[in-house]
Parts: structure tokens; sequence; C-alpha cells
């Protein structure tokens, strides 16, 4: 099964901003986006992500202040389009950026905004 964004409205509609979700085949998040003002500019950062997964340059693993790991993917212009979850080892972190890289690509957009 192939991985799918999926776009959101923001906490309940809250703030007004959309989101966007990198989902693996399996469902899992793998990715997970800033808030955007609009939602030419949420598709802009997906766009984003499909281009930059393909470039290992474009991630940037970092340690959280409780030891885990985390990886963020970043946009030509250096700003962070997407950021992941917390991993407890290094390896997990790496299968996460492997996982990005395989499954952006190719995703479908889902909007259940």
């Amino acid at each position: 099964m192939a991985g799918k964004f999926v776009i959101t409205t923001g906490k309940d509609g809250k703030d007004g901003k959309d989101y966007f979700v990198l989902k693996a085949g399996n469902g899992e998040v793998i990715l997970q986006s800033q808030g955007y003002s609009s939602s030419t500019g949420c598709t802009g950062g997906i766009e984003s992500v499909k281009t930059n997964s393909q470039n290992e340059s474009k991630f940037e693993r970092r340690e959280a202040k409780d030891g885990r790991t985390y990886f963020v993917i970043k946009a030509n212009n250096g700003q962070e389009i997407g950021r992941s979850q917390m991993y407890k080892t290094e390896s997990g972190c790496s299968n996460g950026m492997d996982s990005v890289t395989e499954n952006a690509v190719n995703a479908v957009i889902v909007d259940d905004r």
C-alpha cells in the first residue's frame, strides 16, 4: 500500500491553519508539517516534501532534551517543512527518514479538511 499525504485544518479548526501529515502504507504518521495560512501554501509544502525527500542532504537529525532523536526535512530555502515523531534509537530515526524517502515521492493527497 502506498503512502499518502493527509491535509487537515488545525486543532478543531481553532487556529484556521492547514496542516499535512505523511502516512506510510501501514497508516503510521511519519512526518508532520508546520501550519499554513493558505491551502496553496499547504499543497506547496507537500510538493516540497516530495522533491526534497529524494535528497538526503535535506534531512537533519536532531536530539530532543530527553535524549530521543527526531528528524526534520528542509526546503531549498532552509525552512523546515516537516518534522518526524520522536524515536528512542538512532536506527529508528534512520528508518523513519528512509520511509519518508520511499513514501513521499508517489504519495497521493487526501484532503480531510
